[in-house]
């Protein structure tokens, strides 16, 4: 815990201006780039409060299309994303939103390829850190802190028992755990954070469990 409260001040390696406008804004990029598991054919990007007035000065919308396309913090390419963006066929759009929201940093991203969607909601809370409201709509989110398990699922009972029972026979052991569901017996999300990395074993026993419909990680540790 000690380790975390010092990345905290110091902040991650990180190509500038700002770790809380550039880094932040690259991992929450990354999240919906993860969550949709692929790299997007298209992405709608919306931004609120301070990032809203500043992005183009600081540099928030090259890093939020920087961490679409994976770019880490420190990635030397993300002074020319949208460039490479054009390159990898990835089409973007950036417009400010209206509204409160929880945070002044704050950031809506939709992301499309080949029939699927993603969309994140999420704020840079200082640091180069970040906090994830919402996945897909959901009220499920994550801090980034940890690699996290993103499972789309019907809200069926059992669901959740067979989640948690596949993760710990793992032995991967579980820092948080949230869920969301939209209406009784519909579709639910099921966020899991936890120590280290989910290894491809556990992602494909967790996908042929019964009622899941789809499995991601996310990862910008």
């Amino acid at each position: 815990m000690r380790f975390k409260h010092v990345f905290s001040i110091i902040g991650p390696v990180m190509v500038g201006p700002s770790s809380s406008h550039t880094a932040g804004a690259v991992r929450i990029g990354r999240v919906a780039r993860q969550l949709l598991g692929c790299q997007p054919e298209e992405a709608e990007i919306t931004l609120y409060g301070s990032f809203a007035e500043t992005y183009s000065g600081h540099g928030t919308d090259l890093a939020l299309v920087g961490g679409l396309l994976d770019f880490d913090t420190d990635d030397e390419r993300i002074p020319e994303a949208f460039e490479e963006a054009r390159k990898r066929g990835l089409r973007f759009s950036i417009k400010p939103g209206t509204g409160v929201m929880p945070h002044p940093n704050f950031a809506e991203i939709t992301a499309r390829a080949g029939g699927r969607e993603a969309s994140v909601q999420g704020a840079s809370i200082g640091g180069g850190n970040i906090e994830i409201y919402s996945l897909n709509g959901f009220d499920t989110g994550c801090s980034g802190y940890y690699p996290t398990i993103a499972i789309s699922h019907e809200d069926r009972v059992g669901v959740l028992a067979s989640i948690t029972a596949t993760v710990s026979g793992a032995g991967l052991n579980i820092g948080f755990m949230n869920v969301s569901r939209k209406e009784r017996s519909g579709d639910a999300m099921t966020v899991v954070e936890s120590d280290r990395r989910p290894d491809d074993e556990l992602l494909s026993a967790l996908r042929g469990l019964p009622h899941i419909k789809s499995v991601s990680v996310i990862d910008v540790t």
